[in-house]
């Protein structure tokens, strides 16, 4: 028989999943879990009910940047003026998530730990150099998000572990980012390729920091050193895209499915990352 319990503290959250005699399952948004419980791909014994905790909601400013609630849904995320500014590539991702409707509830944390490889706001998080706040019995701990998922369905979170909340950094000056995403057919598709990339450049428009990551195309969201290596010190010229480009197709681990082939996917990535990458420049261009 399925357990419901709805903790008011963080301390009661981690003891009812460290306690639990089965399967225990956090829900924070729900437009996932309340889905796989319906169809039957899930089967939990307890499902932890973490959107009454303080603070698992809502976005603060923190260090110079941000704090977002675990729970705090992506119509929320949207419609924060301080956060568009800053990341408007993390707030892109975010807002992708679904129709309308599931904007309402659908969560960052839920996005993440679903761990699908196809998730859109997992890499414009990782591009901007997010972390997530982990409790558990074992207290709280700061890491970073391309540390959490490890496969497809699979997190490193230990079972008497769940998300408090994410951490933005502060933006330096002429820095920003931008999330894409290729989709077969409508907006609530899920991603062939998604690319996430985050720019920093000096007063002449040179390149000094890079992070690109791509989702949909391997077990994970890949984070592309070479691809980051072949912006910096150079503007973003055509050479600066097509190393960019062949970078991102090397990085590629795809499968073939019933939204592109191997060598579809591959090349996508490539065209993703320069797109992607062009916008980010020229937000952070100003």
């Amino acid at each position: 028989m399925l357990a419901y319990t709805a903790p008011t503290t963080v301390e009661d959250a981690v003891r009812a999943l460290a306690g639990a005699s089965g399967i225990a399952k956090i829900l924070s948004g729900g437009t996932d879990l309340l889905v796989q419980l319906r169809s039957g791909r899930a089967k939990p014994d307890l499902i932890v009910d973490v959107k009454r905790i303080p603070d698992m909601a809502g976005i603060r400013a923190r260090d110079g940047g941000f704090e977002i609630g675990a729970a705090t849904s992506g119509a929320e995320i949207g419609e924060h003026g301080g956060l568009r500014k800053a990341w408007p590539g993390v707030v892109e991702a975010a807002n992708l998530i679904g129709s309308t409707q599931v904007q309402g509830r659908a969560s960052l944390a839920g996005n993440l730990c679903n761990a699908s490889p196809a998730a859109d706001s997992v890499p414009a998080l990782i591009a901007a150099r997010a972390t997530c706040v982990v409790a558990g019995a074992g207290g709280r701990r700061e890491v970073p998000v391309e540390s959490i998922v490890t496969g497809p369905g699979r997190t490193s979170l230990g079972r008497d572990e769940f998300i408090l909340a994410f951490r933005l950094p502060k933006r330096p000056p002429r820095a920003s980012d931008a999330y894409l995403r290729f989709i077969p057919r409508t907006e609530m598709d899920i991603a062939v390729v998604g690319a996430g990339v985050s720019l920093t450049l000096d007063a002449g428009g040179v390149c000094t920091d890079a992070r690109v990551v791509l989702g949909a195309v391997a077990p994970t969201a890949v984070l592309v050193a070479d691809a980051a290596a072949a912006l910096i010190g150079r503007k973003l010229d055509d050479a600066a895209l097509d190393a960019l480009d062949a970078a991102a197709q090397r990085a590629c681990k795809p499968i073939d499915d019933k939204r592109g082939t191997i060598e579809y996917r591959t090349k996508v990535a490539g065209v993703i990352a320069r797109r992607t990458a062009t916008i980010a420049y020229e937000r952070a261009q100003g």
